[in-house]
């Protein structure tokens, strides 16, 4: 008989999905041991080397993994992420899906929405282009909000003293205090991020070259509600080849217009 105020044990699933078993025991190796090679990883899960690859690689792909120099794998930004407690985000996904979709018809290119938690951005809907060449599908990942172009144009929405409690490194910081995913930055880094976030809130948009993923490139717009407070942002993802054309072509102005749209059906979302 079950004692009242104990948990039922969980039983095994009947039919169990190996490649996802393995994929969540590589989650919890990371959680509880913080640093892993990949033939380490391969001996704990009893696989080939390859098959620990496949998984890790959709572990970074995802967010819940990142690699060092020294091509250890730790904990990723997902890992860390907790519920973003905001009930509003769903609706503001749906009533922003069909501006989305019709931008990336119109420009060609992959559309995202993302918010931002902390340091952090999340991408809740992406909206692919048809085009064969294109960036695919980033919905569900957890990336550094500095390094993203969304990310970057929420950052600018803030002032300098919030921006310091969160990347400005401690005065008595050193090098041995340094971890996998540190984002803080020494105050000549700092003030020249800062400068970057104001040419961002001048220009109405935030670039993001080549700093989340090599041949990729990405321009990002704050969406905004009634009260002119940020909700989140669209950005639009693009092969590195086609950024001078995006950046001197329509581009800017159909974002901007679909931002205008967007707006218009979330003016009323409260955060």
């Amino acid at each position: 008989m079950q004692k009242q105020g104990h948990r039922p044990m969980i039983e095994k699933p009947a039919y169990m999905l190996e490649s996802v078993d393995n994929a969540l025991r590589l989650v919890q190796l990371l959680r509880d041991v913080g640093a892993v090679r990949l033939s380490e990883a391969a001996t704990e899960l009893g696989v080939a080397p390859s098959t620990a690859h496949r998984l890790f690689a959709m572990l970074l792909y995802r967010g819940f993994a990142v690699q060092d120099e020294n091509r250890r794998y730790h904990p990723g930004p997902a890992m860390g992420a907790g519920p973003a407690r905001r009930g509003w985000t769903r609706e503001f996904t749906e009533r922003s899906r069909p501006h989305m979709e019709a931008l990336a018809s119109r420009c060609g290119e992959t559309v995202n929405l993302v918010i931002r938690v902390g340091t952090q951005v999340r991408f809740l809907l992406s909206c692919e282009s048809s085009e064969m060449l294109r960036v695919g599908d980033r919905q569900g990942q957890v990336l550094d909000a500095e390094r993203t172009a969304g990310g970057k144009i929420l950052l600018a929405e803030l002032r300098k003293d919030v921006l310091a409690q969160l990347y400005l490194r401690p005065a008595d910081w050193s090098e041995t205090d340094s971890v996998p995913g540190d984002r803080t930055m020494s105050a000549e880094q700092f003030e020249a991020f800062t400068r970057d976030l104001a040419g961002c809130r001048t220009a109405g948009f935030a670039i993001n070259l080549q700093q989340t993923e090599a041949g990729i490139a990405a321009f990002g717009m704050t969406v905004r509600n009634h009260a002119s407070d940020p909700l989140g942002a669209i950005s639009v993802a693009i092969p590195v080849m086609r950024y001078q054309q995006r950046l001197r072509g329509p581009l800017i102005a159909q974002m901007q217009s679909t931002v205008r749209s967007i707006e218009a059906d979330v003016a009323d979302i409260e955060i």
